[in-house]
């Protein structure tokens, strides 16, 4: 095939890809495999995505990775004191359970939390300038990293573990409120052997608690690999099912890379506890991101590479379209960077606000 041939023939499989973009607004997406405990019924294995979902969890997988990497290089030159812990490799398990959540839903986390917090409803300079310490940020600078904080989202927390017995406390308050919301408590496989956690599964299951337990399953605590810290990692031939640990409580293993797999397996959660079948875990697979392990998201499945190919073979995006949903996410990344490294520190005056709520002080008899 001559040269003058081979680009007709690429500019028409061009030409063919934007022509079926603009007629397919919608399309079947088969899921990945669901390992279950104690349930009969599976998430679904294909589920319909249209053209706008596409383009919603796209632009929001790209926003994360940005603002991670972004967050990354502040680190590295010191503009962020303290610890931050990146979402980088993770980020279709943020935006898979957001969009499975209703209004009426919750959520609290660890300290992986600058996307979620982005899905959450706060703004990238809130969370960019928050990290940096500064008046902007959505705790106005005095809680960096892991204490974002905003709308049915009870942020991350320090404390290896803690948010989980917190979460069953949220679900619990939505029970007594009957809202119908549920609550989405996230930890990682590191904090997975926490005693707390066994005592939080048994008392959610006891109470029949609205509370979807997920571990965010990468292989590697803060410093060191599952199989070092749990007995059955210590066989070769066995390994440490996450999703199985709650004992009678229900679980599902699925792939965390999967954006459309994770918002399915969410779904089907939230299914369950409507129907008054209590709590439920789900262990979601997923690459290393601590910031010694950037290299496995190489090695490894990009989430955003995996959802790009797909929506793109199904042809409801175009490369023109990918490429300015990453451009203009970029630049809106890099316009908040420059804004919070503009903004000031929080003055003195902030030291003693907000401590309390509504404080009774002055109200209590001496």
């Amino acid at each position: 095939m001559s040269s003058q041939n081979l680009l007709k023939g690429k500019n028409m499989r061009s030409l063919s890809l934007r022509l079926k973009s603009f007629f397919t607004n919608s399309a079947t997406i088969a899921t990945k495999n669901f390992n279950l405990h104690k349930l009969e019924e599976t998430p679904p294995k294909e589920a319909i995505v249209t053209k706008n979902e596409a383009i919603q969890y796209y632009k929001q997988m790209v926003a994360i990775r940005w603002l991670e990497e972004a967050a990354g290089k502040l680190y590295e030159q010191k503009m962020i004191r303290g610890f931050c812990h990146l979402q980088t490799g993770q980020e279709a398990i943020a935006v898979g359970i957001k969009a499975a959540m209703r209004p009426e839903d919750s959520l609290i986390s660890g300290y992986r939390i600058h996307g979620l917090s982005y899905l959450m409803g706060l703004t990238l300079l809130e969370v960019i300038a928050e990290l940096l310490g500064k008046q902007s940020g959505a705790s106005k600078g005095k809680g960096g990293s892991m204490h974002l904080y905003g709308k049915n989202f009870y942020g991350g927390n320090g404390i290896v573990g803690a948010q989980v017995p917190l979460g069953a406390g949220i679900a619990l308050a939505s029970k007594y409120r009957k809202t119908g919301g549920v609550c989405f408590t996230i930890y990682g496989d590191g904090a997975a052997m926490q005693g707390q956690i066994f005592e939080t599964f048994n008392m959610a299951k006891l109470w029949n608690l609205p509370c979807v337990f997920v571990c965010e399953n990468n292989g590697q605590a803060l410093s060191l690999a599952n199989s070092t810290v749990t007995a059955s990692g210590i066989s070769k031939v066995e390994t440490t099912n996450f999703y199985t640990l709650g004992n009678y409580i229900p679980g599902i293993q699925a792939d965390g890379t999967d954006v459309i797999t994770v918002r399915e397996v969410a779904k089907f959660a939230i299914n369950h506890i409507v129907l008054g079948k209590g709590p439920i875990i789900l262990e979601l697979v997923t690459p290393s991101v601590d910031l010694d392990h950037q290299d496995e998201i190489s090695k490894r499945k990009d989430p955003i590479q995996l959802f790009r190919k797909s929506v793109g073979t199904a042809g409801m995006i175009t490369e023109e379209e990918f490429k300015l949903i990453e451009e203009s996410t970029k630049k809106e990344v890099e316009e908040s960077v420059t804004q919070g490294l503009r903004d000031v520190e929080p003055g003195l005056q902030e030291l003693k606000t907000e401590v309390y709520s509504l404080s009774l002080e002055t109200q209590v008899k001496k």
